[in-house]
């Protein structure tokens, strides 16, 4: 199977132009809840691809709001590259959007989805792996009563776009991806003391009260979050799976579901995450 068969073609690429700004950036990914988007331009009347820009980039470059700056120069394939090379390149790279090009024009765009959904309907082999052999066992985890904002950095600290949620007895209550964060994210600019919104010093989650020391005002253009817990915005009740299943079978999950991971658990316990990226190792 070649890249031009799952990929998503031009036609269906939602994209943003330069010059841009942050603000466009953040709408497109709250409306389409893509994981990144590709960044072109017009140049003497023919559009040519750009960079890409993706939701990290978005939130760990608070400060940063054109998109010239803020977009990445990432690996691209072309339409007659097999599948399973580009499955290893996108495991290489951990890159979750490799744009497809055709001399500097952007034709489409072969995302993990894409192979993930190749795999679900057996357009390529190699399906009949137990996830077991794929499963993370190194699982992020958050409490259900941290404050959001906590646990986006916490997210950022560990390179994962999830958290497991666990309630007080440790036990999976829900899931908090990125996806859920930029749903509620909001851009804003302008001055702010950043003692007005840090946690109160008898808060339990103190935490972001360190910041508040001394009455130092800074310019800022950030992406804000509400303060409320994990709970108010994660997922309940996620999906779940457990070592006996193929990697066929989790595919068909992932894309009946729209989720990009499901915890793998033993009887009742949390045992591993399955990602959609540990599936592309079968192949």
């Amino acid at each position: 199977m070649n890249v031009a068969d799952a990929m998503t073609p031009r036609s269906e690429v939602v994209t943003v132009d330069l010059p841009g700004t942050r603000d466009d950036l953040l709408r497109y990914l709250q409306e389409e809840q893509f994981s990144s988007v590709p960044v072109v331009k017009e140049t003497d009347g023919e559009e040519r691809y750009r960079g890409l820009v993706s939701r990290e980039d978005l939130i760990e470059n608070p400060d940063e709001d054109q998109l010239a700056i803020l977009m990445a120069d990432v690996p691209t394939a072309a339409g007659d590259d097999a599948i399973e090379d580009v499955a290893a390149l996108i495991l290489a790279e951990n890159a979750r959007r490799i744009p497809v090009l055709d001399g500097g024009r952007l034709t489409g765009i072969v995302t993990v989805t894409d192979v993930v959904r190749a795999l679900a309907t057996g357009d390529v082999e190699d399906g009949d792996h137990e996830v077991a052999d794929l499963a993370r066992v190194d699982v992020n985890t958050t409490h259900v009563g941290t404050p959001l904002i906590v646990a986006e950095r916490e997210l950022s600290y560990a390179k994962v776009p999830y958290a497991v949620v666990l309630d007080d007895e440790a036990e999976m209550t829900g899931i908090l991806t990125e996806v859920d964060i930029i749903d509620v994210a909001r851009v804003v600019e302008g001055e702010e003391d950043t003692g007005a919104s840090v946690a109160n010093q008898d808060d339990e989650w103190m935490w972001e009260g360190i910041k508040a020391v001394g009455s130092r005002h800074m310019p800022t253009r950030n992406v804000e979050l509400p303060t409320g817990p994990v709970e108010e915005f994660m997922t309940a009740d996620p999906v779940t799976v457990n070592g006996r299943r193929t990697v066929q079978e989790v595919a068909q999950l992932m894309i009946e579901h729209d989720v990009e991971q499901v915890p793998l658990v033993r009887g009742d316990e949390l045992a591993g995450i399955v990602r959609d990226l540990d599936l592309l190792k079968a192949l």
